[in-house]
């Protein structure tokens, strides 16, 4: 689960701000509880208990449902990450634009694989083909286990405008067949054909529904990824304020380019080959495309 700092979210930090709640959850990390295994576990009565359980669940936090004769209760996530607003670089001017999802212009993908508009599949799902159909212009998710997709855009500054900051964002998260949330894989990305570092996606998730996620599409596939911000500075690249490598924006001037050329790879001799998810509109948590922001003088 990702939070930002919202009114959405309330909910969420309402239930963490409670000694007995957080016991709970400790509780359900272990084993799958009823409300009567709950409440004397925490020496309560079972009305107050269920009280309790009733504001985890309005949070997505937990889940219970029905078996047999009882209520069985159950963590619905393993991870909670909280977004703070992203600071403002007031020297600089910027000039934004945003790449389709589906508007790859090189790949190599194997299964499991597959692309949907907010409307439909594009094809059949597992066959790599299906990635050069004219729909796939359309496509707002695609997923793959190995290989990558490259996009490319234009470098929007002219002679007068120094590029001082390059900023990549997008939604992503790990591929596996249906999901797992505990599935690391390995995401590098290079920028112009040169590689900026890796990411560990800690899973493909499909707890709760992404809150952009179409309602055709089925429950226990991929429902959102983690919005990931790449930076690339005057002293590094880093991804949400942690380094990535010593890759600068002087090493992105260098290669004195009217476009930019980024690819998401899964590589085959990585340490955790768990594949990749990119989230566009329409998909995910997050209402955006892959994002492109220059910060200039």
């Amino acid at each position: 689960m990702q939070l930002q700092i919202n009114d959405e979210s309330l909910p969420v930090y309402e239930a963490l701000a409670s000694p007995v709640r957080l016991s709970i959850i400790r509780l359900l990390s272990k084993n799958k509880m009823n409300v009567k295994e709950l409440a004397h576990a925490l020496n309560l009565s079972s009305p107050i208990t269920t009280m309790h359980i009733s504001k985890l669940e309005k949070a997505n936090i937990i889940k219970t449902e029905r078996v047999g004769q009882q209520k069985i209760s159950s963590l619905r996530v393993d991870k909670i990450e909280i977004n703070f607003p992203e600071k403002i670089f007031n020297a600089f001017d910027t000039k934004e634009s945003a790449i389709p999802v589906g508007h790859y212009t090189n790949y190599l993908v194997e299964p499991t694989c597959g692309l949907a508009t907010a409307n439909y599949f594009i094809g059949k799902v597992d066959e790599p083909k299906y990635f050069m159909d004219a729909d796939r212009m359309d496509a707002q998710i695609l997923w793959f286990t190995k290989g990558f997709v490259e996009y490319q855009t234009p470098n929007l500054l002219n002679e007068q405008e120094n590029l001082e900051m390059m900023e990549i964002s997008l939604e992503l998260s790990s591929e596996f067949p249906f999901s797992n949330d505990n599935w690391p894989s390995d995401i590098t990305f290079y920028l112009n054909e040169h590689e900026l570092g890796t990411w560990t996606s800690p899973g493909d998730f499909a707890d709760i529904r992404g809150k952009y996620t179409p309602d055709w599409y089925p429950d226990n596939l991929n429902q959102y990824g983690l919005l990931k911000t790449i930076r690339i500075m005057a002293h590094g690249t880093y991804m949400d304020g942690e380094p990535m490598s010593d890759f600068t924006i002087e090493d992105l001037k260098k290669t004195n380019s009217d476009l930019w050329k980024l690819r998401v790879a899964v590589q085959e001799d990585a340490e955790n080959v768990g594949g990749c998810t990119i989230f566009g509109k329409h998909f995910g948590n997050y209402d955006q495309d892959i994002k492109i922001k220059l910060y200039y003088s």
